[in-house]
């Protein structure tokens, strides 16, 4: 997607090539650019999560920042937490039957890393800001036949954690969350835009 930006405004690129983020940042109603780069998501083993989303939304942030004078990057990381460890997306059927059965009857945390950087006219940095929301989602007891039919449609293998709370599956294996909805999905609406009004506030002005 890609539309005009206002006159006299930066430009907003959303780093990531992921639908239900492109989704999401539709409802701040600014007109955006989306650009997916190439960043390494490697970290360290013994960093903290919320130190692991925000080192890894900023990489891809800068990974795509040259390219984009006068603008406002977004970049997003989101992982899933489970008594300590970080879920990833499951690589095979096998991986997505165990993680999701571990998540069955109990709470684990979403967290989302946003960094926003702010270029010049010649795409070079000259602010940024990073943050991150967790949301605690509480999962009912699961099923084994329907774990398995949910890893048979696919839908695990691009999500964090092997679910996603917007697919059907997810919406009936969610007992209660605590915190922001939206987080979960992979982008904190709130908080941006919170964030965007202090980094770049013309963007909100007509």
């Amino acid at each position: 997607m890609t539309d005009s930006p206002k006159n006299n405004t930066p430009a907003l690129v959303l780093a990531s090539g992921s639908p239900r983020r492109k989704m999401l940042l539709k409802k701040l109603g600014l007109p955006f650019s989306v650009h997916p780069g190439n960043a390494s998501e490697h970290y360290g083993a013994n960093e903290r999560p919320a130190n692991i989303v925000q080192t890894l939304a900023l990489r891809k942030a800068r990974d795509v920042s040259a390219e984009h004078p006068s603008s406002v990057i977004i970049g997003a990381d989101t992982i899933v937490v489970h008594r300590g460890d970080i879920l990833e997306k499951p690589e095979s059927p096998e991986a997505a039957l165990t993680m999701l059965s571990r998540l069955s009857d109990d709470t684990h945390a979403v967290l989302t890393g946003m960094a926003l950087l702010k270029t010049d006219n010649n795409a070079l940095a000259i602010e940024q800001l990073t943050f991150f929301e967790s949301t605690d989602v509480i999962f009912g007891a699961l099923n084994e036949a329907d774990i398995e039919q949910y890893v048979l449609t696919g839908s695990p293998f691009d999500k964090a954690g092997g679910y996603g709370i917007q697919d059907d599956w997810g919406a009936r294996a969610v007992k209660r969350i605590n915190g922001d909805y939206y987080n979960i999905v992979g982008l904190p609406v709130h908080a941006l835009y919170s964030k965007i009004k202090i980094l770049a506030p013309n963007l909100f002005k007509s």
